[in-house]
């Protein structure tokens, strides 16, 4: 059965114009929310490891434990096939030394999960070199921070990686104790998986899984000549948890039955149907909430 819930800091953090909270009070508001963790921002405006010393992470340590928020997350944000058209600039070492300095605050937050991305697949190499480089930069990072007792969780947010079956080779391939899976369903479910099949797939892989829902809303250009309409790739509204198209039951359910014990974090990471304020917000996490909750009973009868 996974637990607990965590809120992603992301979701205040003003990035699409909506609502924004300093960290601190971010992290009052998972709480109040009725939250049981929080995944951070692990960048500006909230958790940047440059704005974040000593004295600070003490303080947000305390904060944490006095709220009872017992799970800490960060959200590392990399990228590591970018700028591939110059090599004389280091950047594989650059985001192993940011995901290593996560790695750090993390544990001195209490927390022992680090989310990482792969890579965007770029014009400038073959799609083998980028794969490559991408298992080379996962193992060091996952060696890197492993004697702090940090787990690297890789989420299925860019390019490399993606789909559930290009995952779990990704995750095999880097064969590291401390490399896991953060596989969510935002991804297969808009290039037409089974999220069921993909679920019982990643599973045993898995230690935390990230939920947004959305709607897809059609597009067309009108053609003058055709007197018509050509359609185009629809986009997606972020929508309240179960308002939407991805089918969250069949995945988490799915994932409970092959043995998935993690935590899932709740994040608001695009423009909301009913506008950036704080009102909605908060009554698109309480909704999360109460989703979560319906689902949970059938599911631990099932483990």
């Amino acid at each position: 059965m996974f637990a607990p819930a965590l809120l992603h800091s992301v979701s205040y953090s003003g990035s699409w114009g909506q609502a924004f909270l300093t960290l601190e009070q971010f992290i009052a508001k998972a709480a109040d929310l009725g939250f049981q963790g929080v995944m951070l921002m692990a960048k500006r405006p909230h958790l940047s490891p440059l704005d974040f010393q000593a004295h600070q992470r003490a303080r947000l340590r305390r904060q944490l434990e006095q709220l009872g928020l017992k799970t800490v997350c960060l959200a590392g944000y990399t990228n590591f096939t970018a700028d591939l058209e110059h090599t004389e600039i280091p950047h594989r070492e650059i985001q192993t030394q940011y995901v290593l300095e996560l790695a750090r605050l993390a544990s001195d937050l209490g927390g022992g999960l680090v989310r990482v991305f792969t890579g965007y697949e770029n014009p400038a190499s073959s799609f083998l070199p980028q794969w490559n480089l991408v298992i080379a930069s996962l193992k060091e990072c996952a060696q890197r921070i492993a004697p702090l007792g940090v787990t690297l969780g890789v989420q299925n947010h860019h390019d490399i990686g993606v789909g559930h079956e290009s995952m779990y080779d990704l995750i095999r391939a880097v064969d590291e104790p401390n490399c896991k899976a953060l596989f969510d369903a935002w991804a297969p479910a808009l290039q037409g998986e089974d999220l069921a099949v993909s679920a019982a797939c990643l599973a045993p892989l898995m230690v935390h899984t990230t939920v947004a829902d959305y709607q897809l809303r059609p597009r067309y250009q009108y053609v003058p000549a055709l007197v018509n309409y050509q359609a185009k790739t629809p986009y997606v509204q972020a929508v309240p948890m179960g308002d939407g198209f991805i089918d969250y039951k069949a995945f988490l359910t799915a994932l409970a039955e092959h043995g998935f014990s993690g935590s899932i974090a709740y994040e608001m990471c695009s423009p909301l149907l009913g506008g950036g304020g704080l009102e909605n917000l908060d009554s698109y996490a309480r909704k999360f909430l109460q989703y979560l909750e319906q689902l949970r009973n059938p599911i631990a009868g099932m483990s």
